[in-house]
């Protein structure tokens, strides 16, 4: 797969990736960056519990006064990395700050310590050229008293900085510090390929249509798209000709599930979803926009394409004249 790195060439890296030995697998072309957690294949997750993960992330300034979190000296992308764990595992991370920012990494849907809250508010930082560890954990579903569940950490999560400009990291979110984070639950089905976008004020990704992100998938591609809010702005995600249920996974557990199916979805600022579907089921190859549904928002450049090529990965029929009149079209950048 493709990575197209914001401040950095393309990337072909391996799809398959197990955290324990430090192998990468990357993004989709316009997607966030590599993947560094579990396997890929479309097959069910498995993973030994209480497996604890070290990866090192650095954070970069990348050009166009923006930043970002990499795996590797040099590969800072935005979004950052997305960041996989099982219910039950450890990650433990080594953040490198090259920058002459104060920075963190604060995560969401995960069990830290005040040490590793990444905040100011608890002195869990990092100063410029300083490297610091963070380590976030997870757990699985326990039962509890009265036939009820306490509930794991399984869902699609986020991270982002929490120290640079303000506090609470205002200024690192404003200007790329984010990404992805998924805590799967061992039987999840694994995806092909996977898609951050994150809706941050008028940006997809922090840029504005028509430089918002091409995604691209063959037809019948398992594709994960994990959603995310930030900025100070209320948006939708809208997907064109493609549905999923309204639950931790985006798939129905059978057919009794009483999950709604839907093709859009609130995404706010803090907030975060993800799916799978797969690539044109049911409606076929084309270029299939996805976009904030607030219509001042997507006139305003708040759109972009997902690409569903044909089988054998050839471009279909009217698919290139619909990116052409995309990249023509004058949004009007308002709010």
């Amino acid at each position: 797969m493709d990575d197209d790195h914001v401040g950095g060439p393309h990337r072909h890296l391996s799809r398959r990736s197990l955290i324990a030995t430090g192998a990468l697998a990357a993004g989709a072309l316009g997607a966030s960056a590599p993947t560094i957690g579990t396997a890929f294949g479309g097959s069910p997750a498995r993973a030994a519990a209480g497996v604890t993960k070290k990866i090192t992330i650095y954070a970069e300034q990348l050009p166009g006064n923006l930043f970002g979190y990499g795996l590797a000296p040099g590969q800072a992308t935005v979004p950052g990395p997305i960041l996989e764990m099982y219910e039950g595992d450890t990650l433990e991370i080594t953040l490198v700050n090259t920058t002459s920012q104060r920075l963190s990494i604060h995560p969401h849907g995960v069990d830290y310590s005040t040490e590793s809250d990444g905040s100011p508010f608890n002195a869990s930082f990092n100063n410029p050229g300083e490297t610091r560890t963070y380590v976030w954990r997870s757990h699985e579903m326990v039962a509890a008293a009265g036939r009820r569940y306490m509930p794991g950490s399984a869902g699609y999560w986020h991270y982002h900085d929490h120290a640079m400009g303000t506090d609470h990291g205002t200024g690192g979110v404003a200007k790329g510090l984010y990404g992805a984070l998924i805590v799967r639950r061992r039987g999840d089905i694994l995806p092909s390929k996977q898609f951050t976008a994150v809706f941050h004020d008028m940006m997809i990704n922090n840029k504005m249509a028509p430089a918002t992100p091409m995604f691209e998938a063959n037809l019948g591609e398992r594709v994960e798209w994990i959603a995310i809010g930030h900025g100070n702005l209320f948006h939708t995600f809208h997907l064109h000709a493609h549905r999923w249920a309204d639950n931790r996974t985006g798939m129905l557990e059978g057919p009794s599930d009483p999950s709604l199916v839907i093709d859009n979805k609130d995404l706010n600022p803090g907030s975060s979803f993800g799916f799978q579907v797969l690539a044109g089921e049911g409606v076929g190859p084309g270029a299939w926009m996805y976009h904030c549904h607030v219509q001042t928002h997507s006139d305003g450049g708040m759109a972009g394409i997902f690409l569903v090529r044909n089988a054998d990965g050839s471009m279909p029929p009217g698919a290139e004249e619909a990116i052409h009149r995309f990249q023509g079209h004058t949004h009007t950048h308002g709010s």
